[in-house]
């Protein structure tokens, strides 16, 4: 990992919801400190994990925040009630964006068009509460693109789309969009990332946001490899550090800048 940057980190996407980190979470985020990480969304994908993601960023206000949404592998438990309560948990003011929310045609957890219509309920909420939204695309791209295109102009807040691990021309229609470009370990796999390394650059510095999604997708070139498989937030560096190579900047104009754009998307203080 990075050892010499020294510009401080946001972690746009953490799963510190999840049970992995039930046990160990002060040591965690003591950690990402460690790393120059000094704020942290933590992702709500669902109405139980968005009132966990609230509980956490209130018990630490100067460095967590939080998202509300139903990922779209729980879009089909999804009701009118449980959409109510993420609305009602959107409101408030540690909550600064809504999602994850978007369409998975890769694993279809949930139904293709019950998906599609709580995507849409969430762009509309965000819309109306002018908060930016948290967006994951997975082989969808051919129908998330005319949703999202759809209410983009409503969207006054903007977003990001998370994790992105599409092709070029996806890239391409996301940016006309004027959407952020979130991005993690995935860039990290020589197995599923190569190809984003060759357009990385095509990212303008001021659309581009670093994340770990922890617990997933524990960046493969780390050096010496990690005991745990369980990814975390002090990992970002090495985000960072592929990301800059393949674009041929420095990364602390990286990471000033990465920063720069989280704080002003998510209204960070």
């Amino acid at each position: 990992m990075l050892d010499h940057v020294t510009e401080p980190l946001i972690d746009i996407g953490a799963n510190l919801g999840h049970e992995s980190f039930d046990t160990d979470l002060a040591a965690v985020l003591e950690r990402a400190r460690a790393a120059g990480i000094v704020h942290l969304l933590v992702t709500g994908t669902s109405p139980a994990s968005t009132a966990k993601a609230l509980d956490l960023a209130t018990q630490f206000p100067a460095l967590l925040s939080a998202t509300s949404g139903v990922h779209p592998h729980e879009a089909q438990h999804c009701d009118s009630e449980a959409f109510a309560e993420i609305a009602r948990l959107a409101t408030h003011a540690s909550v600064k964006a809504v999602g994850e929310t978007g369409l998975d045609f890769n694993r279809d957890f949930s139904p293709r068009a019950i998906q599609e219509s709580v995507f849409e309920q969430h762009l509309e909420l965000a819309a109306r509460l002018g908060k930016p939204v948290f967006l994951h695309q997975r082989d969808a791209h051919a129908r998330f693109l005319p949703i999202l295109k759809n209410q983009r102009d409503a969207l006054r807040a903007g977003g990001v789309v998370h994790c992105f691990t599409g092709e070029r021309h996806e890239l391409y229609d996301y940016l006309d969009l004027d959407m952020h470009i979130g991005i993690t370990g995935w860039i990290c796999d020589e197995r599923r990332g190569a190809h984003m390394l060759e357009f990385l650059h095509d990212i303008p510095l001021d659309r581009l946001l670093l994340e770990t999604d922890a617990p997933y997708l524990l960046p493969r070139t780390l050096r010496p490899r990690p005991k745990s498989r369980r990814n975390e937030p002090a990992m970002l560096p090495e985000v960072l550090r592929v990301a800059a190579e393949a674009m041929k900047k420095a990364p602390d104009l990286v990471a000033r800048q990465t920063t720069l754009n989280a704080r002003r998307l998510f209204a960070l203080p």
